[in-house]
């Protein structure tokens, strides 16, 4: 089956994979180069947890992301995953941190509690007496996306699928044709998967889909915190009204700081240069619970763009040989390489329901 597939970001990566494994006659189109660091995917390393929360069908999801992860690195030969576990902090009753606990406690997953000054004698980058306790899990680490797209486009190109990067698509067609800079192609299928560009391509999508623009900054931490930063699980949440996460400083890489409180909406090509004092802004959702916060010296801010559905689900839209997939609402990398073997496995068949069904992780769906 020719099929083509519309973004390289982590979906259409792992699609490219998945598929071409199955014998498909792949094609994959990405705007920019591989990986783009305008996209989602671009970044330096984002998230792997089990938390989820009240979303209980995305920590069920976790046991199928990380084997086919584990299937990913045995085709690379090379694992971009570093397992060092994930912190929540609680700082308020009924804070995101506290939600994400009682998820693991009713879902029976690992979760070991520390009071306060046990917390932050273990983690001295926590400041004790400005949270009520932390959880550690050691299900979770942090995904390395340069290195993995890197791998999957050397991986694609040496098993015969065409990779056309820095090539831009400037229509899509139900009927399976796809339009570059270059001239139209057809196809059996189109799998478009350009995150938070795909308004442009299915403007239709308008209704369920509102794109963000937000930002990460990155930090190294004063010479005698350093240390305690060195192997230290990545922070899911640091309590309050925060929403916000970190990632040690992992291979040669700053401190990651960001949160949710940071976005708002705007077409993905907008504002994308860091604005003066962003830094900033996104600093001080952490003090508390982070310790003299005021001595990290600042890297650099890096824009993201993202789209998020309301219910903060994936999507997925079909329209006769066009098939959107969007793991959006900002928590979609760490399922990319089993998104990729479920639309291998969904989509070729025709079986909108099942792959919908699976990415919108409201039941358990039988393999």
């Amino acid at each position: 089956m020719k099929t083509a597939i519309v973004g390289g970001g982590i979906a259409g990566l792992s699609s490219a994979w998945a598929l071409t494994k199955r014998g498909h006659d792949v094609a994959l189109y990405e705007k920019g180069p591989i990986p783009n660091p305008l996209s989602a995917s671009g970044d330096e390393h984002r998230i792997i947890r089990r938390a989820y929360g009240g979303l209980s069908g995305y920590a069920r999801r976790i046991d199928e992301a990380y084997e086919a992860w584990d299937e990913l690195w045995a085709d690379l030969g090379e694992k971009h995953l570093v397992e060092n576990g994930f912190l929540i902090v609680s700082q308020r009753p009924g804070d995101e941190a506290e939600q994400y606990r009682d998820g693991l406690r009713a879902g029976g997953y690992p979760l070991e509690l520390m009071c306060a000054d046990e917390a932050a004698a273990r983690f001295p980058f926590l400041e004790a007496g400005t949270f009520r306790y932390a959880g550690f899990s050691p299900e979770g680490g942090a995904l390395l996306c340069r290195k993995i797209a890197a791998g999957l486009v050397k991986w694609l190109r040496n098993h015969g699928a065409a990779v056309h990067d820095d090539t831009r698509v400037t229509a899509v067609d139900p009927a399976g044709t796809v339009t570059t800079t270059e001239g139209a192609r057809d196809f059996d299928l189109v799998i478009v998967t350009v995150g938070a560009w795909v308004l442009d391509l299915v403007p239709a999508l308008a209704g369920r889909l509102t794109t963000y623009r937000t930002a990460v900054a990155y930090f190294t931490p004063p010479p005698d915190l350093a240390p305690a930063w060195v192997g230290a699980p990545v922070m899911l949440d640091a309590g309050a009204d925060s929403d916000g996460y970190a990632i040690a400083p992992i291979g040669g890489s700053g401190l990651k700081l960001g949160t949710g409180n940071h976005k708002r909406p705007a077409p993905p090509d907008a504002d994308r240069t860091p604005a003066p004092g962003e830094a900033d802004a996104i600093r001080k959702w952490f003090a508390p619970p982070l310790t003299r916060l005021d001595e990290y010296r600042h890297e650099k801010t890096v824009t993201c763009a993202y789209t998020f559905t309301a219910d903060q689900r994936f999507l997925m839209h079909r329209r006769d040989r066009l098939w959107v997939v969007s793991a959006c609402s900002g928590h979609g990398y760490k399922f990319g390489a089993a998104i990729g073997r479920r639309v291998a496995r969904h989509l070729p068949d025709g079986d909108e329901e099942g792959l919908r069904a699976w990415l919108e992780a409201r039941e358990r769906v039988d393999r």
